[in-house]
């Protein structure tokens, strides 16, 4: 008897393997049947873009939360995708609408003062920081829809109508926001110590 639930274990895993390198296309249509397997495989394909987007919107501490939010409001409302737009796209526009939720929620205000103060305190500090401590600090002075449009475009390498459709903006919108993302985090940055 033993033998025979080794062997069954043995059969499925294949599959499993094989199931996990299945395109994103197929996963969905896979989940929207109902299929479990298919979820947590989702999930895992997609879990660690969708939580570096959200550490740099929300912070590390608040992460874990809202890619819960993130995951639970996709298997929620994956009946309602209809294919029309890319998985990733529709993945990113929950993604960022549970993030802005999420710092609508948080006192951003005072975590961001926070930060000023300990650089505006110490001016030493300032050289000890490193090129990437910097621009996380520059990025959280952003306003967190700026901060949103500048990670799409420049982390996750998304184009223009990409953001678009996400953030559900025209181009042009996009365009002129994101320019104002980057003058604003080069200033940021700036005040903070770097040199160009």
């Amino acid at each position: 008897m033993l033998t025979a639930s080794k062997s069954s274990t043995n059969a499925e895993r294949p599959v499993e393997t094989a199931a996990a390198e299945r395109p994103l296309d197929d996963l969905v249509a896979s989940c929207q049947a109902g299929s479990r397997d298919a979820q947590r495989q989702l999930y895992e394909s997609c879990r660690q873009r969708v939580f570096r987007l959200i550490v740099r919107m929300v912070g590390q501490r608040e992460a874990p939360d809202v890619l819960q939010q993130v995951f639970l409001q996709v298997f929620r409302e994956l009946h309602r995708f209809d294919g029309r737009s890319k998985f990733e796209t529709w993945l990113y526009r929950i993604t960022v609408n549970e993030a802005l939720q999420q710092l609508r929620r948080q006192r951003r205000g005072r975590w961001i003062s926070l930060v000023i103060d300990l650089v505006d305190h110490e001016p030493n500090h300032e050289r000890h920081l490193d090129y990437k401590d910097l621009l996380e600090h520059a990025l959280a002075r952003l306003e967190p829809d700026l901060r949103a449009l500048y990670l799409l475009r420049e982390v996750e390498k998304q184009s223009y109508a990409e953001i678009a459709k996400e953030t559900q903006t025209p181009e042009g919108t996009v365009a002129s926001r994101l320019n104002r993302a980057r003058q604003l985090l080069k200033q940021h940055l700036l005040e903070l110590g770097w040199e160009q």
